[in-house]
């Protein structure tokens, strides 16, 4: 029986997968991870804060997100989205269905790539203007911003959802957040 090239490529693709996640799941955690690194409290410490007092004696907490953060959510992102893919990648090898459906879950497949990358090409430009750290989120036709910035203000906001436009056209639902 003489397989097609686009099936050896197929079960080629869906045989890496298989390792990888077999090698991920049994792989143990690093030891860098802050996330996972207890304070001498017990507590996990994911978050650092800082207290200042004011001449009225109130105090002031303001918490800034660790880098670890951002990773983390993007570590997550990227784990639905792998999960989502392998689905549709089953969808795709499956004989059980029409070929509209297997065609759909491949359109489906493409759409998330192409989401992954633009989110990447926006994280790059908003870094470019300076910004200590990007997360961008897009999810349909809304696009999730969250920037690592000391100072933040509408200005910046503006000047952000501006690029975000300029790369995409014109979007219903641009939010932007700016984390300390």
């Amino acid at each position: 029986m003489l397989l097609k090239k686009q099936t050896v490529w197929l079960l080629t693709m869906l045989s890496l997968v298989v390792v990888l996640s077999v090698y991920y799941v049994t792989s143990e955690p690093k030891q860098s991870d802050m996330a996972a690194v207890e304070s001498k409290d017990g507590k996990e410490a994911t978050k650092s804060k800082e207290t200042s007092k004011k001449a009225s004696n109130k105090s002031v907490v303001t918490e800034s997100a660790d880098d670890q953060v951002f990773e983390q959510i993007r570590l997550q992102i990227n784990d639905a989205r792998s999960k989502l893919r392998e689905d549709l990648t089953t969808k795709a090898a499956s004989t059980d269905l029409s070929a509209d459906e297997r065609s759909q879950a491949l359109d489906e497949m493409k759409k998330l790539t192409e989401i992954a990358q633009t989110e990447k090409v926006l994280e790059n430009l908003i870094k470019s203007k300076g910004y200590e750290d990007v997360l961008v989120n897009a999810d349909g036709d809304e696009m999730k911003i969250t920037v690592k910035a000391k100072d933040h203000d509408k200005k910046a906001a503006n000047q952000i959802v501006r690029l975000v436009t300029e790369q995409l056209g014109n979007l219903q639902n641009v939010a932007v957040n700016f984390q300390p």
